[in-house]
């Protein structure tokens, strides 16, 4: 199977999610709060940091939907401001927008292209 077991101490909340969320929904809220924009949130992550994807793409990926409901679960569970969901999250699901099975999230997939192209929402 080729898998590597990491050992965890038993605690509410997937460690990946703990980990992974709160970097998603910081990505996001300095998206709205106008700190940078969309492809500078992901290109620093992927340069700075040696990820294969930035924040926002690798949300798109997983489904804005499939964020925030996780953020909420962690929310709710622990009352930690640190997971409440951003709102420009809680919007974007509101309006349909969920990412790649949508067509259309921080990037537009809709015209089937590889290359990334930054919805005309963030432009």
């Amino acid at each position: 199977m080729d898998k590597i077991p990491c050992v965890v101490n038993d605690y509410p909340g997937f460690i990946a999610n703990r980990i992974l969320m709160p970097m998603i929904n910081e990505a996001i809220i300095s998206l709205q709060e106008g700190v940078a924009s969309v492809e500078s949130i992901d290109t620093i992550m992927k340069l700075g940091m040696a990820h294969p994807m930035g924040p926002l793409q690798l949300a798109d990926f997983i489904g804005l939907d499939v964020c925030l409901a996780i953020l909420k679960v962690l929310y709710e569970g622990f009352g930690n401001p640190k997971y409440a969901p951003a709102g420009m999250l809680v919007n974007m699901v509101a309006s349909g927008n969920l990412g790649i099975k949508s067509g259309e999230g921080f990037y537009n997939y809709k015209n089937g292209s590889k290359e990334l192209v930054v919805s005309d929402k963030f432009r």
